[in-house]
Formats: structure tokens, C-alpha cells, sequence
């Protein structure tokens, strides 16, 4: 799709938000006993009317989360309750039930189609969506068309190819946001006019690099930050990024396992007496012990080293000639001559 938005309304359409039993359409005839299966395929058909008979439904204005209209009045002859409705979307045995293992979205979404379709049509379905998981579908572009999410708390966009966020694109009222698996490797887009209430910073799996990112992880752009995801990129400098993470007064969760600082040998107990706040590093629980066993240790930088040293053991190697064999030739024969050269290369 290239954008967000072209990837949302592909993902609409496969809600099939119109379909049966969503959407405003005359449904006559169709509850459970009138269930159409594809041909050979064993697929629901879609059972469309263009004359919406359901003018109970048709005209109603309410919201997603009010009571169906239909329990507390009579129904037309001839139209289904939306508790009707409802129930093709929930019983496991309909052809139309929702997935077991589907997103809320997902979810919200279907059933708002059956309670109030009308506040799905145009642009009043940018009003309901509160949380917009896009995961894996080529992603490149976070686009100004996010904005019509006028009540969008969490997006998740992991697993695509976006390589830099333009915080103007984003909705103010955004609390988690979600980019692992992409390909940023700068944030300074990102923090020119970030969320204010944003609890949630997802970035592991990019290509982040140190000492140049750390300046943009400060409570000048972040105030509420609660939990933040930096593992897996090229950040290197420990001190000056624990620096910029102190003034997150409200961080309690932090993954930075993956990093090339991590491979310092003070690096987990310098991290945990430097923010003597945070409950989990690397999804391991800060125990009151570890943090006295680690105490004063942020008071010496002098322990954190710059470098360190990766030891390789080679177990075992197949298909080489066994050097026992030719210490069994005696005193001056004339044996083969044979030598061998390998080459071992380690990728960090």
C-alpha cells in the first residue's frame, strides 16, 4: 500500500463491513436458516440488498456501545434484531464468526457494523477506531491522513519498511506507539511534535546508531514515557544514553539487550543504580537485592569500558582429515604431504 491510510482501507475492505449481517441492507429471510455457502469453496456469500429495508437500523443514531435497538422496542416484521445479528458474529459455529484470536479492533469494528453501520460510513469510522494494528503489509509512509483518527491511543505499524515518522502525521491523543521491525534510523522527525501523552515508545528491531540519538530520549520530548523499547539497533554509549534516560522520571520498563553497550561488563548493574525508578531491564524484574548489590556503581564511570572481548570456542569440525593417521608414518617415509587452511568469520 505504501501509506497508512491506503494500508487501512485495504484493511477495511477485508472486513467486508458491508457484508451480511454488517452493514445497512435488507436481510429478510437471511438469519440462521438461511445461510448461503459458495460453491466448492465453502465460503459465506455476502447477501446483499440494494432496497435497506431496516429502517429501524437505517435511521438510528446511536452509539457503538449504547443498548441494540430492538431490546427495548418491537422490530418490524420482516427484519432482524440486531441481537440477532450479532450472534452470527459470536457463535463459533456461524460462517460468520470472527476469528478466535482477532485484534479488539477487529472485533469493535464487525460489531459496530451490526449495532449503528451508519456511524461507519465516510468519515465517521476515523471516530471509533482507538487502537490500529498494521503489521507486515509494506508499510513506507507515515502520512497526514492519521490525523482523521481523532481518538487513536495506541498504533502499532511493526514489521514494515518505514524509515522515518513525521510526529506532525501523528494524533496528539496517541498513548502507544509501536515501530518495531522497521528501518529508522533517525528520530529527529519523530520528536519535533511528538504525542504529549505518549506512555509507549516501541523502536527495537531498527537501525538506531550511537552517540547521536540519545539527545532526542529526554523528558523534553517524552513527559509521561513509561516504557521504552531500544533493543535490538547500534546504540554504543552507555553513559551518555543513561544520561539522557535519567530525566524520564515515569520509566519503568526499558529493553536495550541487543546493543553493542550491552556487551560491557558493568552494563546491566550501571543501568540499574542509574535509574533507581525502573522495575524491568530486559525483561528481567529489578529486585530490591540486585539494586543494593549494585549500589554506587553509577557513581563510577571509570568501570565502564569502551570495548570488550568476545571469546569463541569451536566445539567440534566435520569432514577434516584426522591428524592421528599420518603420526602413525614411520621415521622417514615417504608419506603425503598434506596441509589445510580454514578461514573462520564472525559476523557482529
Amino acid at each position: 500500500p505504501g501509506s497508512v491510510s491506503a494500508a487501512f482501507q485495504e484493511y477495511l475492505q477485508h472486513l467486508g463491513l458491508q457484508d451480511f449481517p454488517c452493514g445497512l441492507g435488507s436481510w429478510v429471510g437471511r438469519g440462521l436458516g438461511g445461510t448461503a455457502v459458495g460453491h466448492g469453496t465453502g465460503l459465506p456469500l455476502p447477501l446483499l440488498s440494494p432496497c435497506p429495508q431496516n429502517k429501524s437500523r437505517l435511521h438510528a443514531r446511536r452509539s457503538p456501545w449504547a443498548e441494540p435497538v430492538g431490546l427495548q422496542e418491537a422490530v418490524p416484521p420482516g427484519e432482524e434484531t440486531p441481537e440477532v445479528l450479532l450472534e452470527l458474529l459470536r457463535d463459533q459455529h456461524s460462517p460468520w464468526a470472527l476469528p478466535p484470536n482477532c485484534s479488539p479492533q477487529y472485533r469493535l469494528l464487525r460489531e459496530v457494523a451490526v449495532l449503528a453501520p451508519e456511524l461507519l460510513h465516510g468519515s465517521r469510522i476515523f471516530q471509533v477506531v482507538k487502537s490500529l494494528r498494521i503489521l507486515d503489509k509494506g508499510v513506507e509512509e507515515v502520512d497526514e491522513g492519521l490525523l482523521r483518527f481523532q481518538q487513536l491511543e495506541e498504533l502499532v505499524l511493526s514489521a514494515n519498511h518505514i524509515s522515518k515518522v513525521t510526529s506532525a502525521h501523528l494524533p496528539r491523543t496517541l498513548k502507544v506507539l509501536e515501530l518495531c521491525c522497521n528501518a529508522v534510523g533517525d528520530l529527529q522527525d519523530l520528536c519535533a511534535q511528538p504525542p504529549p501523552e505518549l506512555q509507549h515508545l516501541g523502536l527495537g528491531y531498527n537501525r538506531l546508531c550511537g552517540p547521536y540519538q540519545e539527545k532526542h530520549l529526554t523528558v523534553d520530548f517524552w513527559p509521561n514515557l513509561v516504557s521504552l523499547d531500544l533493543s535490538f539497533n547500534s546504540l554504543t554509549d552507555l553513559p551518555g544514553l543513561v544520561s539522557q534516560l535519567s530525566t524520564l522520571q515515569n520509566l519503568r520498563i526499558l529493553l536495550l539487550q541487543g546493543n553493542p553497550l550491552a556487551l560491557t561488563p558493568t552494563y546491566r548493574g550501571f543501568l540499574v543504580d542509574s535509574l533507581p525508578k525502573l522495575s524491568l531491564l530486559d525483561d528481567i524484574y529489578i529486585w530490591p537485592e540486585e539494586r543494593q548489590q549494585f549500589h554506587g556503581l553509577a557513581g563510577q564511570p571509570e568501570l565502564i569500558r569502551s570495548e570488550a572481548r568476545v571469546v569463541v570456542s569451536i566445539g567440534e569440525m566435520k569432514g577434516l582429515p584426522n591428524p592421528e593417521d599420518f603420526q602413525q608414518l614411520e621415521v622417514g617415509s615417504e608419506g603425503p604431504v598434506i596441509t589445510c587452511s580454514y578461514c573462520v568469520t564472525y559476523e557482529f
